[in-house]
Formats: structure tokens, sequence, C-alpha cells
């Protein structure tokens, strides 16, 4: 002790001391670095609306993660090798040689419990709340370091060029859509969203990937009404039918001239029967497109998202769907929209329509055809794809490279796909199941 005596001196303190907050600059580093990179975005905003002035700075020192990461990084090396250095001189000047050895085992176990591990702990426990408070700190850091790591940003990029690689610097670490979709999928599979409530807000997300060819109404199923049709027949023609709205055609099915409504067919043809200048004579001569409305066009290719704006700004629910030649290829409404995000939207007119999917007596599902891939996949958790068709039997068509024959037996994408029943070059009933 009375050797040490002489060396523990004025220096000897001052170089602790030193260390110390060195460390403590260490441990606000890298527990920037974690709350800055860890805070959500969208809380953050929340509290930027709420008045907090920490949240909002926090917002725009993340729009640039590149040169924030590069100025944390920059002052938490510079902490971290100046304590290494104090501390090696301090352990040399008091243990000789070995207190090289001993200054790099004490700074390690230092570092990595009090400026690492202690620090980040607690900033990712608490990121929303630790951003805002460093936040003001840490952007005047960036204005500091601004010039360095702009140089040293400079030189990465030249060297990542040198290896084909290169930079964006507008890019984000992850697009807002993707972050709200994996978080959605990452709490399902923790239990805490539940998978109607996923299956919802991910529909959403879709509608801008999809178009309306993928889930129109084609055209074979398309009921129409024939302008030339005898006016008591088309009454009747609408009277029976589950749809409030039918195309017109005349002479071709694919020559659409308008679209009758039927409450203003009802309306007209209440006139002619009830109203002051009634007469059976009127009726006969009733023309259909008297009271037709002008058919609206879009193309095949337009995403789904963009088709219900348009049906938003024109203030209708239906659309004919042709290609790019012009030919009618099928209809889609905005009801057909929102099923894709809230699910199959019955009435009591759908009330008898036939279940596209039940379970069979060994486990295996029954599958509708014309069903699509996504539905199906929405309804089971399961990942066929629907990349190259957009139905389960245009899948099977596709895998088979041929129209199958009535019990015929696939196994693909991890399924075993049989032919239940085949109408014309149509696959009408599928049985499915898993392998």
């Amino acid at each position: 002790m009375s050797q040490l005596s002489p060396l523990i001196d004025t220096a000897f303190w001052i170089s602790a001391s030193a260390i110390l907050v060195l460390l403590i600059l260490s441990g606000f580093f890298s527990g920037s670095e974690t709350a800055l990179t860890a805070a959500s975005r969208g809380k953050l905003r929340a509290q930027a609306d709420k008045g907090s002035k920490g949240a909002e700075q926090a917002l725009k020192i993340t729009e640039d993660n590149e040169r924030l990461i590069g100025s944390v990084l920059l002052g938490n090396n510079l902490v971290n090798i100046l304590a290494a250095s104090l501390a090696t001189s301090l352990f040399t000047r008091l243990f000789g040689a070995n207190g090289v050895a001993l200054a790099t085992l004490v700074m390690t176990l230092l570092v990595l419990i009090f400026a690492e591990v202690l620090p980040k702990t607690y900033a990712i426990t608490n990121a929303e709340a630790a951003a805002a408070r460093v936040a003001p700190v840490v952007r005047l850091i960036i204005l500091i370091f601004a010039p360095i790591v702009s140089a040293v940003r400079a030189l990465v990029r030249g060297i990542l060029r040198l290896f084909g690689v290169r930079a964006d610097p507008e890019g984000h670490i992850l697009a807002v859509r993707e972050e709200i979709a994996g978080a959605i999928s990452l709490g399902h599979s923790e239990g805490v969203v539940e998978k109607e409530d996923r299956d919802r807000i991910l529909g959403a997300l879709d509608l801008g990937d999809r178009t309306v060819e993928e889930i129109m109404l084609h055209r074979s199923q398309i009921e129409m009404v024939d302008a030339d049709a005898d006016p008591e027949e088309i009454l009747s023609q609408l009277l029976q039918s589950r749809y409030t709205r039918l195309p017109v055609f005349r002479g071709d099915p694919d020559n659409i001239i308008g679209v009758i409504h039927a409450k203003d067919l009802l309306r007209a043809m209440d006139r002619l029967m009830r109203g002051p200048e009634a007469s059976e004579a009127a009726l006969k001569v009733f023309r259909v497109l008297d009271v037709a409305m002008k058919p609206y066009f879009v193309p095949e290719t337009t995403t789904l998202d963009d088709q219900m704006r348009q049906f938003l700004r024109r203030h209708t629910h239906f659309a004919l769907v042709v290609d790019e030649y012009g030919s009618l290829q099928g209809l889609i409404t905005l009801e057909d929209i929102l099923e894709e995000i809230v699910g199959e939207i019955t009435d009591e007119y759908d009330a008898g329509d036939g279940q596209p999917m039940a379970r069979d007596a060994d486990g295996s599902f029954l599958v509708d055809g014309a069903m699509t891939i996504r539905d199906l996949n929405r309804a089971n958790d399961w990942n066929l794809p629907d990349d190259e068709a957009v139905t389960v039997a245009g899948l099977v068509i596709h895998e088979a490279q041929s129209i199958p024959e009535m019990g015929r037996v696939f196994t693909f994408h991890g399924f075993r796909f049989e032919v239940r029943e085949r109408i014309d070059n149509r696959l009408t009933l599928l049985k499915i199941r898993p392998i």
C-alpha cells in the first residue's frame, strides 16, 4: 500500500474521473442509438401531435438513419477508445507491464455492463420515452459531427461502388406498409391480434397490389338484359334477379350499351301503369334504354385501390371490366372490393348460395373451383401461390398443363388436389388437403 500511495495522486483521480465520465457518455451514445432506431415512428408522431417537442425532434433526426447512426457511432467510438487509452495508461502506471492486460479486462467488463447492456436494455424497454429525452442532445451532436459524417458517408459509398453495391441515400430501412404488415403478422403469431382483425388490415394494405381482374365476376357468370326484349319480360327478369343492377346489351352480349337499375325500371313502369298518362300502348313501346345509365368501363389492370377511389369519386358502385382490346371480361362492384377487406358480405338474397368451401369428413376441404386462391389462403392460413392463377381451378390447370379429367389427383406446393367435378372445360369442385 505504501508503494502505491505515491502513485495515487491528483493525476490518478483526474484520470479515473475522466474514465467514469467517458463511460457515462458511452452509455448515452449506445442507449440513444437503440432508442432512436427501435422507437415506433407512429407512437412518436402521436406524442408529437400532443405537444411533445422531444418526440417531434426524434421524428426529424430519424428521417435520415444513415446520418443519425454515423454520428452516434462516431461519438461512441471516440469515447470508448479514449476511455480505453486512459485506463491503459493508468493501469500501466500502477502495475507496470501487467497493467495492459488488466486494463483490457476491466474496461471490457465496464463497457459491456455499464455502456452497452444496461443502457440498451433500458432504451429498448422504453424506446419512445428514451428517444424523446435524448433527441435534443443527439440533434446537437449530429450538427457538430456533420462534416466528418458526410466525409465518411462519401468514402463508404465509394468503397461499396467498387463492389457493385449502390446505397440509396433516400431509402428507408422498412417501408411503412411493410412495417405495418409485419407488425400485424407478428402480433397474430403471438396471439395479440385476432385472425379476423389481421385479415381486414392486411386486406386493406393489399388493395394497391391487386387488380380488378383478380376479383371480378367473369363474363360467363354475368346476368344481362336484352335491350330488344319485351318490357314485361325485362320487368319479370329484374324482379326475379338477385341483383339490382344489370348490364343491357343489344344483339351480341359483348355489345353492352347501358346498365339498368331495378329502382329506375320500377319507377318508369309505375308511371306507365298508374301515372296520369298511364296506358297499355305506352307500356308496349317502352324502351329500357330510356332509363338505363351509361355503362362505365375499366381496364382489367386497374388496381383495387384506384378502382375504389374511382367508385367513390363517380358516385357509382358498378363497372364493366375490359381487356386491352376492349373485349368484355367481367364486372366488378364496390362490394367486391369491400369483401377483400371485411370478408364475404351476404344478405337475404345470398342466404341460399352454397359456400365455396366445406370441410369433408376425412378432414380435407371441398372447394369450389371458382374460389380465389387468396380467399382460400386467408380462410385456412395457407400459402398457395397466386402469381400464375387467380382461382383454385386455374392453379390446378396451370400446374397440370392441361384440363384434367374428373378423378385425377395431383400433388404440388405441399397439398393434394383431386378433381371431383368437371363441367365442360371448367373444374367446378376440387378436394384439397395438406400433405
